[in-house]
């Protein structure tokens, strides 16, 4: 169990997708490029199995937690965590029900 201060440590803000890959090379990973309004984020995220077309993930509005420390995933920095489910036995992107502004802090 965590207190309610640990979990105001973590800064969580809807990004929406910029752009998508498929890492080389690997089966789940993917290279997303997030905007945050005014900044943009590369997330390396392990849900290529539940996303076989990566166009309909372009615009996509999705919570990501932007203040972990970047991790090195195959060569790339990743700088957030995307916020997923999971259903069925894949992960599923969390989004909210109507557009937002990008950038807007989850609370």
């Amino acid at each position: 169990m965590i207190n309610i201060e640990d979990f105001k440590k973590l800064e969580i803000r809807i990004g929406k997708v910029k752009s998508v890959e498929k890492v080389e090379d690997t089966d789940k990973l993917l290279r997303f490029i997030f905007d945050l309004g005014g900044e943009e984020r590369q997330i390396i995220s392990g849900i290529a199995e539940s996303y076989p077309d990566l166009g309909v993930l372009v615009g996509k509005e999705v919570p990501i937690i932007v203040n972990l420390e970047p991790r090195n995933i195959k060569g790339y920095e990743s700088q957030g965590m995307v916020l997923a489910v999971i259903a069925d036995g894949l992960p599923v992107l969390l989004n909210p029900d109507r557009e937002v502004p990008v950038g807007s802090l989850v609370s």
